[in-house]
């Protein structure tokens, strides 16, 4: 079905045919449809950072910001979904267009910004849905937040969205939020990820449940920043590390008129980038902090790279947005093959 929709739904702009989209996901699911806009794929159960996971292919951070559209959403057969990014306080986000279709690269630009509706709003969300599978809640600063003061906002989320989330994503990485990637300094993350550690410990002990937390990096990063990032996680405790968020380098789409809309690049120009970084950070970790792979994944063979170069999880987003809901069995049964064959090997 999607196949007959996508020429339908590309000859709008972007960042219509996405709500556009989650308005009929959710018309479908709530209708009884849903089962024929995707195959559910059989279960293919991974355990990463203490939580066992029906399958290892997730939703990335992005798609659906506010929690909106959980329980549409659990109908694509994904194994674990991650909403957000949430801040404090409601955020427009950046001025309109915002989000651009490279069709010829199977790519996107968008600098969105972090619209949101506000943690308040996130929260009522999650807890209105009837969902109960892995989520995961991705957490941000507002725009007008100074780094000084990141923290605080970081804290804000963590400590509203804790009780409610599987696991929690830090976002220092988005390309779209003026210095926000300067948090990923060496001494300035070890006091931001350390202060963040304490207030999760501190929650975990009063609810008495420990909730992961994850770091989300950027694929722009020098090999010494990443020495220096990897050093830091390794030392502060982090559970996780998700490897990465879109680019700002658009030298790979160059060609497009679209390329020199500022913003993140995603989609299957970031996948070598992204898969470098993943298997790059998996050589510094050494096995000691799961990672989940995502950036430019467009088939199944894309997921079992990912694998490869360290990932014991994968998210999607474009790749959807290019291939539609098939992609999630696509690639559950391609890294299903994959473990397979190792175990046989």
């Amino acid at each position: 079905m999607y196949d007959f929709l996508r020429p339908l739904l590309f000859k709008l702009d972007p960042e219509v045919a996405h709500g556009l989209t989650l308005y009929g996901l959710g018309v479908a699911q709530r209708s009884g449809f849903a089962h024929w806009l995707a195959k559910r794929p059989a279960d293919l159960p991974t355990t990463a950072f203490g939580i066992t996971f029906p399958n290892p292919v997730g939703l990335a951070a992005g798609l659906d910001k506010n929690a909106d559209h959980l329980d549409a959403l659990a109908t694509l057969g994904f194994g674990f979904i991650e909403v957000g990014t949430v801040t404090p306080r409601p955020q427009p986000g950046n001025d309109k267009p915002r989000m651009f279709r490279l069709a010829g690269h199977e790519a996107i630009i968008n600098r969105l910004g972090f619209n949101n509706g506000g943690v308040e709003a996130l929260v009522s969300n999650v807890q209105k849905a009837a969902y109960r599978g892995v989520l995961g809640i991705n957490i941000g600063k507002n725009k007008d937040t100074p780094n000084e003061r990141a923290v605080d906002d970081y804290l804000i989320c963590l400590r509203r969205v804790h009780e409610h989330a599987s696991y929690i994503t830090v976002n220092i990485s988005s390309p779209n939020t003026q210095g926000l990637r300067d948090l990923q300094e060496e001494a300035t993350l070890r006091r931001f990820i350390t202060t963040l550690h304490e207030a999760q410990e501190q929650l975990g002990s009063q609810q008495g449940k420990r909730k992961p937390m994850l770091l989300k990096i950027a694929p722009d990063l020098a090999e010494a920043e990443l020495d220096a990032i990897a050093e830091v996680l390794l030392d502060t405790g982090i559970d996780g590390i998700i490897c990465t968020n879109t680019s700002i380098d658009h030298a790979s789409v160059a060609d497009d008129p679209q390329s020199a809309e500022m913003g993140g690049l995603s989609g299957k120009p970031l996948f070598d980038r992204a898969t470098a970084v993943l298997a790059g950070m998996s050589k510094r970790v050494q096995g000691r902090i799961p990672l989940v792979g995502v950036g430019g994944i467009l088939d199944g063979s894309n997921a079992a790279e990912k694998v490869e170069a360290g990932a014991a999880l994968v998210q999607i987003y474009s790749g959807l947005i290019y291939r539609g809901p098939q992609l999630v069995n696509e690639c559950v049964d391609e890294m299903r093959r994959q473990r397979e064959d190792s175990h046989a090997g």
